[in-house]
């Protein structure tokens, strides 16, 4: 395949957007596997997978058995996501190209830029409870005067934080990959010393109310199967944003089977392994403390061991800066960059990033937060989902996995994405129709029942109005692919 873009418009490419050889990819299983690894690891993934065991009404196992299915799940959404990338070494700007067209691709960037950046915000603050932890537990403190929820030392944090991960991204992806490469691993060994430390001071008590949480349902009001599919849901949810660009880091990855192994390990393996420490761990609190404490950061906090707290507070402040990094600021770098990619590097656009998420994560103690953490997730999800049906729909059933790679950087009226002044209309009449239904999941009282299955239910619409729209079009469309000999 010829990588090499041959006649390119300035307004649709520039070094970080153009397509990568397999020799020009240093990414293998290990970083796609470390990539998952940081995003269930973080602050945020922590509190949503302990949250999940007491709030949905269900029985602990079946909580525990729905995470684990949702990582199958996500992993094959991902699979076919990440195999475009891997096969043309183009980033998900420029593939969301071939089902919206060279102009209205700008569109699913721009939206899955927006959600990005308030995933930013959001887990660059719970990353900033962390270096506030470790500053506590040197300095003191705690108290006094707090400004939108944070006290000096709070802010001194984010303040941390934000600089920390804006030089880190600045150093390039492969500084990035190493960075993932150590936090990922070391905080499994922080969360087992935790559960170890938990589990002594718990003593035998903890297995008991382990069976507690397994048997005892919670306030939630549900019906078991309903329960199990709203807790698969609101896990798919929290992959959303990066179930839909997965292209960006696949296409750093030689082969498709690098990509598979690390999706297996990373996801449905490391998500039952690291669910099943929530869940003790959590169990732990109730016995120690009397409440069940979802924040990693506010249980090592009342642990008060100084030792725990230093290393607990540097490791969960890598995870979560790790994922937030690669997650939710590389992907909206390349977005801003694609909507103007002559005037704006993939740097440039993470300085915008930066700049907007440092409200947003301002913000979150006193305003986001309040929505809830289901809420937040299942809302930003549901506005995703119908971009990833559109895109896959339009990938393997209407261009039958065949792109021109050339076309994905010309505006001329005969390329095969020109469409309408370089807009297909029909994909975005297909996005709007399923979004709609899929937000309305979590906000409607009347769809109140549909609540956790928002993303499921956008993205299936969103593929099906798209191919459905499409028409005589996406046969049309496969016809010229098969007589100009795409690749």
């Amino acid at each position: 395949m010829n990588y090499d873009i041959e006649v390119h418009d300035g307004e649709l490419w520039n070094e970080d957007l153009a397509p990568l050889s397999p020799e020009k990819r240093h990414w293998g299983a290990f970083e796609i596997f470390n990539v998952w690894n940081n995003d269930i690891q973080s602050l945020f993934g922590y509190t949503l997978a302990a949250s999940l065991f007491i709030s949905y009404g269900l029985n602990g196992w079946l909580t525990f058995a729905a995470i684990v299915v949702a990582g199958f799940i996500v992993m094959w959404l991902v699979n076919l996501t990440g195999r475009p990338s891997v096969k043309y070494g183009v980033p998900y700007p420029v593939m969301a190209r071939v089902a919206m067209g060279v102009q209205g691709a700008k569109f699913p960037a721009t939206i899955r830029g927006i959600v990005a950046i308030f995933w930013y915000g959001v887990q660059t603050y719970f990353a900033s409870t962390a270096v506030a932890l470790l500053l506590h537990s040197l300095f003191g403190g705690q108290d006094g005067a707090q400004f939108l929820g944070m006290t000096a030392m709070g802010w001194i944090s984010y303040m941390i934080v934000c600089v920390f991960q804006v030089g880190l991204f600045m150093m390039g992806i492969e500084w990035v990959g190493k960075f993932l490469n150590w936090a990922g691993p070391f905080v499994y060994a922080v969360m087992i010393a935790l559960l170890l430390v938990i589990w002594w001071k718990a003593g035998g008590a903890l297995l008991t109310e382990v069976g507690n949480i397994f048997q005892a349902p919670g306030e939630a009001e549900r019906s078991t199967i309903a329960g199990f599919i709203a807790v698969v849901g609101t896990m798919i949810a929290y992959f959303a944003a990066v179930i839909i660009n997965f292209g960006d880091f696949s296409r750093f990855v030689k082969t498709e089977g690098q990509m598979r192994t690390g999706n297996f390990w990373g996801l449905p393996v490391s998500m039952a392994f690291f669910s099943f420490i929530a869940l003790f761990i959590t169990a732990g609190t109730v016995v120690i403390f009397g409440e069940k404490l979802t924040n990693p950061a506010d249980i090592v906090d009342r642990v008060d061991n100084i030792w725990l707290t230093v290393i607990a507070a540097i490791t969960f402040f890598a995870a979560t800066v790790g994922i937030n990094l690669v997650a939710n600021f590389i992907p909206p770098a390349y977005d801003i960059a694609n909507l103007a990619p002559s005037k704006i590097s993939a740097k440039m656009g993470g300085i915008i990033t930066a700049v907007i998420a440092f409200f947003i994560g301002a913000l979150w103690v006193t305003v986001i937060s309040r929505i809830g953490i289901a809420g937040f997730v299942d809302t930003l999800g549901a506005v995703l989902a119908p971009l990833y049906g559109i895109l896959v729909a339009d990938y393997y059933l209407v261009r039958k996995r065949k792109v021109n790679l050339q076309d994905l950087f010309t505006q001329d009226p005969s390329g095969a994405y020109h469409y309408d002044a370089g807009w297909n209309r029909k994909a975005i009449y297909a996005f709007a129709a399923a979004a709609v239904f899929s937000v309305a999941t979590v906000w409607v009282p009347a769809l109140a029942a549909l609540t956790g299955f928002g993303w499921i239910i956008g993205a299936a619409l969103g593929g099906l109005f798209h191919y459905l729209l499409m028409g005589d079009a996406a046969r049309q469309s496969h016809d010229r692919s098969e007589s100009a000999g795409f690749h």
